[in-house]
């Protein structure tokens, strides 16, 4: 049975000082993939700006996710533009380490 209270996902892009910025927050899972998929298209095929991906108030995420991430970061390494994420939680960095992907996002700092 699982007990785990479910936490709504959202993205909201940010456009500022030429970066676009993704603030996840919630549970992004097989359920929200869809609206996560349809919210960071454009987002990733525009190569005029970098994309960064921040991660602070992300609770949980599942291989669709990460699957998802890999995804953009494939298309924005075919357009040799930008993509980070930053203020990855740590169980988060965990999950990347263990499946192995942690090598292929590079992070970005936070400036604020």
């Amino acid at each position: 049975m699982n007990t785990r209270k479910s936490e709504k996902f959202v993205a909201i892009p940010e456009l500022e000082n030429g970066v676009r910025t993704v603030y996840l927050r919630g549970e992004l899972d097989l359920s929200v993939a869809p609206d996560f998929r349809q919210v960071m298209e454009p987002l990733a095929l525009n190569n005029e700006t970098d994309l960064v991906i921040n991660l602070k108030e992300l609770k949980y995420i599942d291989s669709t996710g990460i699957g998802i991430l890999l995804s953009i970061l494939k298309a924005r390494q075919g357009m040799s533009a930008g993509f980070y994420v930053s203020e990855v939680p740590d169980q988060i960095r965990k999950l990347f380490e263990m499946t192995g992907i942690a090598k292929f996002f590079a992070e970005q700092e936070n400036s604020q």
